[in-house]
């Protein structure tokens, strides 16, 4: 990474307050509704909504797979692009690239759904991404589930490679 690159990357963790996060990289939360939901998935009542900001960089460009009992949007706000890799329960699985490049099929958002296992890889070349992470009903750890990886690779063969980059060892 360049010293122009660490340089922004010390100034947003430092302006932010983020701090180091299980799946890699760093965050904090920055909302959390103050309105409660229940839903049938989800052990008691959640938040209606809470966002992080994360940022993850060159330093440790992947994260490891893991899954969310609701449904996560993430928000392009610097940086990347940013590959995201979904490991749906049907068996199927893409690759959605969050950046600004819209006739490379980049977006600034993209969706998780509830269930799906999924884990994020920094663009070879880019210093940094930071996005923001919106999840309704509201995050909880309890309803954070890591992957140990590969487990998931028989299931997904055709992505078994990107799938040993998001694992734990």
């Amino acid at each position: 990474m360049s010293t122009e690159g660490s340089d922004r990357v010390a100034q947003i963790v430092a302006r932010l307050g983020l701090n180091p996060h299980p799946e890699r990289g760093f965050f904090v939360e920055s909302y959390r509704a103050p309105n409660t939901v229940s839903a049938p998935t989800h052990a008691g009542p959640r938040a209606a909504g809470t966002a992080i900001y994360f940022l993850i960089t060159a330093a440790a460009p992947a994260t490891y797979l893991h899954r969310l009992l609701s449904d996560e949007i993430f928000h392009l706000y610097e940086g990347g692009p940013l590959e995201i890799l979904r490991l749906y329960s049907d068996g199927r699985s893409d690759v959605a690239r969050l950046g600004l490049d819209f006739a490379a099929a980049e977006r600034p958002q993209v969706v998780i759904p509830a269930g799906t296992w999924f884990g994020t890889e920094l663009v070879a070349g880019a210093s940094h991404c930071l996005v923001g992470c919106t999840v309704a009903p509201g995050f909880e750890f309890a309803d954070f589930e890591l992957a140990q990886g590969p487990e998931l690779a028989a299931r997904y063969p055709t992505v078994a490679a990107r799938i040993a980059r998001l694992s734990r060892s």
